[in-house]
């Protein structure tokens, strides 16, 4: 089987993983090699997700580390023999590969949680505000660029839509609200989609507003995606170099906690809607 040339965030992830099951496992990588009759060179470039394992494989190393955990494994054979052909994969070369990771993992999500602060959440943006987003990067875009990118962001939206939509749960400050990153009627419109979002029953917005007291979380935006277990969940960041993508379990549980802080302080969904209605009107 010839090599991958760059691995997705899943396909390493997959890979982390099994290197994590094998260093717990106290096992160097030539002993798993020798486990499998393969060659080493074959388990480095698995853990490197440069190269696919089969189910049988992947079985055979999950019981030489004794991992006892099933629904763990069979999560990871779930991973490893998907050949899902995303819609993604049309901006590959197009886009810088963040953006296709970031929609390939929302793709498979279990669920997704988000807490924003300065913007409204990418997968509930207006057309016209995801442009105007994207026409403020320094150094500037090209107009074709730019429209890749908004329709990138409008396909996201997918894993919301249809019979099986994906459950949601956001958290916005009252900032994000406010501020107008277009026009007025940029503004008015994101506020009104907003509203009209938050009445699905698979969606839930809520609102932390400005004068709420003793709030020091202003700092914890993130999004997190819920894998087929909770071992397998994953947080996503905005980096100076692109998102970044957390998985490691003590992180997880610090990023849950953040979460769980940010949505206890906000207002219930009837209030929140509320909140944003009253918003919408003013401007």
């Amino acid at each position: 089987m010839a090599l991958r040339r760059d691995a997705t965030a899943r396909q390493t992830r997959l890979a982390v993983e099994l290197r994590r099951l094998r260093e717990v496992a106290g096992l160097a990588s030539r002993e798993a090699a020798t486990l499998l009759e393969v060659n080493p060179a074959q388990i480095s470039q698995i853990e490197a997700g440069l190269a696919g394992v089969s189910e049988k494989r992947l079985r055979r190393l999950a019981a030489h580390y004794v991992c006892t955990n099933e629904a763990f494994v069979d999560a990871l054979v779930a991973m490893a023999t998907d050949r899902t052909h995303g819609w993604w994969e049309q901006y590959r070369g197009l886009l810088p590969t963040p953006f296709l990771d970031l929609a390939e993992l929302e793709h498979h999500a279990t669920f997704l949680r988000e807490a924003q602060f300065l913007h409204i959440p990418g997968l509930l943006q207006t057309e016209d505000y995801a442009r105007s987003v994207f026409s403020y990067r320094v150094p500037e875009l090209p107009y074709g660029e730019i429209e890749l990118r908004v329709r990138h962001r409008m396909q996201r939206k997918l894993i919301l839509e249809g019979p099986t939509p994906t459950r949601y749960d956001g958290v916005v400050h009252e900032a994000a609200l406010r501020i107008m990153v277009g026009d007025r009627a940029t503004s008015r419109a994101q506020l009104t989609h907003l509203l009209e979002l938050s009445e699905a029953d698979h969606i839930t917005v809520r609102v932390i507003p400005f004068d709420l007291e003793g709030f020091g979380g202003a700092t914890s935006a993130m999004a997190y995606a819920g894998g087929l277990v909770p071992k397998l969940d994953t947080v996503v960041r905005d980096a100076p170099q692109g998102a970044a993508f957390i998985d490691a379990e003590d992180q997880l549980d610090a990023y849950r906690t953040l979460f769980r802080k940010v949505e206890d302080v906000s207002l219930g969904t009837a209030r929140s809607r509320e909140f944003i209605h009253r918003l919408a009107k003013e401007l």
